[in-house]
């Protein structure tokens, strides 16, 4: 098979809540499976339409990765603090926890903390900043953005937190606890590292058919495909600074002592042993998985899917599935366009929503509101043979970016 031709038909795939996917999403992961470096495929739940490979698709690749398959925000992830003390103190003391977010968090595409106010975290003096042109001209940048949070879907929310059981996992007694939940990822460090291999990789693959111009892949053996690995780990390491940042900071805000930490990445490609797929021979093979929208759920592995900013979301353990690739939902998923949702929500239907579930809101556009979100138990219902369900996380106190894009 040419370097370029794709496969006659894809290879087969498992889904999950296939009744949610829409047929485009369905198109776009049938064309992943397609490519001569495709290996195995899974899609979640909370499929949708996204560029290249949907948003909640899994793609396991033989000694290749694929920019756009990891995303434009690389390392995207959702990481939760709890506190040992009662969800209770959210209102007692909500002008506090208000002011808390509002002082301590930065959003917004171009948002940056003004030089006197910078953070400082060891991963802005990584040695592999100096590994490429690139990555030396975007350390400025994390400079810059260390500690801040993105637009659209990316949030801190105070939370209320249930544990209906002890749980060993988490080293806590059943009730309900106070926690952060943050969503967001590597910041304009990352975005501007997945244009420019991207449009790197489309360069170099000039005959690739259309449908799949935006999986345009790097052999690890060319120096390109290194690189880029390199560039995408060290995004990953600065998103976690990121979140560590955000959670220490709000944390001494508050004036609370974190008592368990989980966190995950969902936009990122990880190298991992799988079964050989039929047709792949027997036993593992190496192969590089890339989750755009997923959550890792290998056995045992914690994670958590939120749902929307006025619907609960879970901490879940991974239950290892094999033909998922260790993979969960990464959310709720989106169930309407940023555009169909501006179309056809009001702000009063949103805000009517907002109330009757005892969530209040700073900043968040109307395309983020939650009816344009998928119902997350229904998702949910449609993985627990890929997850246990560990605790509920509830949104309290939920700060986004404005509906210009920035702060508010």
């Amino acid at each position: 098979m040419s370097q370029e031709m794709l496969r006659p038909k894809p290879l087969p795939y498992r889904v999950w809540g296939e009744q949610y996917i829409d047929a485009a999403s369905r198109t776009q992961m049938d064309a992943a499976m397609r490519l001569p470096v495709s290996v195995a495929g899974a899609l979640m739940p909370d499929a949708h339409v996204g560029y290249g490979l949907p948003i909640g698709g899994v793609l396991a690749v033989e000694n290749a990765v694929i920019p756009y398959a990891v995303g434009v925000d690389i390392a995207c992830r959702v990481r939760v603090t709890i506190f040992d003390v009662s969800a209770s103190v959210i209102k007692q003391k909500l002008a506090q926890f208000k002011k808390a977010l509002q002082s301590e968090t930065k959003f917004g595409a171009g948002g940056k903390w003004e030089r006197h106010e910078r953070p400082d975290h060891a991963v802005l003096e990584d040695r592999d900043w100096q590994a490429t042109p690139l990555l030396r001209s975007l350390q400025s940048k994390a400079y810059d953005q260390l500690g801040t949070s993105g637009s659209g879907n990316h949030f801190v929310d105070w939370c209320e937190l249930t544990l209906e059981t002890d749980s060993a996992d988490l080293g806590l007694k059943a009730g309900m606890y106070l926690a952060l939940m943050s969503h967001s990822g590597s910041r304009g460090v990352g975005y501007q590292i997945a244009e420019h291999y991207s449009k790197l990789a489309q360069q170099m693959h000039p005959t690739l058919d259309k449908s799949v111009r935006h999986l345009a892949w790097f052999p690890m053996t060319w120096h390109e495909g290194q690189e880029y690995w390199l560039a995408m780990n060290l995004a990953g390491r600065f998103a976690h600074a990121n979140h560590e940042v955000i959670h220490q900071k709000l944390a001494r805000a508050v004036g609370y002592k974190p008592a368990a930490v989980i966190e995950n990445h969902h936009n990122f490609s990880w190298l991992e042993n799988i079964p050989a797929p039929a047709g792949f021979g027997t036993g593992e093979r190496a192969v590089y998985v890339h989750r755009k929208g997923a959550t890792p759920a290998g056995k045992g592995v914690l994670g958590v899917i939120p749902g929307s900013m006025a619907d609960a979301g879970y901490i879940v353990r991974g239950k290892g599935k094999d033909e998922a690739l260790n993979s969960a939902a990464h959310g709720a998923g989106r169930q309407m366009s940023r555009r169909q949702a501006l179309q056809s929500i009001t702000k009063t239907e949103r805000d009517h929503y907002l109330k009757a579930r005892g969530v209040t809101l700073l900043g968040g556009g109307l395309d983020e509101a939650p009816q344009a979100y998928k119902p997350v138990d229904q998702v949910i219902e449609a993985q627990l043979d890929l997850v246990d369900l560990i605790a509920k996380i509830k949104p309290v106190i939920v700060k986004m970016a404005s509906d210009r894009g920035g702060d508010i």
